[in-house]
């Protein structure tokens, strides 16, 4: 099971930067009105002038979708990580009822204790 999560770490890392890369070469909603006021330039890109943006656009939502499932599957990885750890056999400390009343007990006769020792102000 091991080389899988590998396999899936690194595939979750390249869909990471290439959603990056792809996010980054894609023009913004307000990168039309340049185009409309005389920005020349929109036919001379590879996907034509509006071919781009749903190519583009499609690609990026595929590998969204393998990003989160990756992401998802490395939280089942984790957590089997975690249950095989929990069942390794590690002492478990578990706190006495005792020490808390001790606590208590020595609070209160400081308590006490102060009150003695307060002059009287009448």
């Amino acid at each position: 099971m091991d080389w899988m999560e590998t396999l899936v770490v690194v595939v979750h890392v390249v869909i990471g930067v290439a959603l990056v890369g792809l996010i980054l070469i894609q023009q913004g909603k307000g990168a039309d009105a340049g185009a409309a006021f005389g920005g020349g330039g929109a036919s001379q890109t590879v996907f034509g002038s509006q071919g781009s943006g749903s190519f583009l656009t499609r690609v990026t939502a595929m590998l969204a979708v393998v990003f989160f499932v990756t992401s998802f599957s490395l939280a089942v990885f984790a957590k089997q990580r975690a249950e095989v750890a929990g069942e390794a056999g590690i002492p478990v400390v578990k706190e006495s009822r005792q020490a808390p009343a001790d606590e208590a007990g020595a609070a209160k006769s400081e308590a006490e204790k102060g009150e003695s020792d307060l002059p009287d102000l009448e």
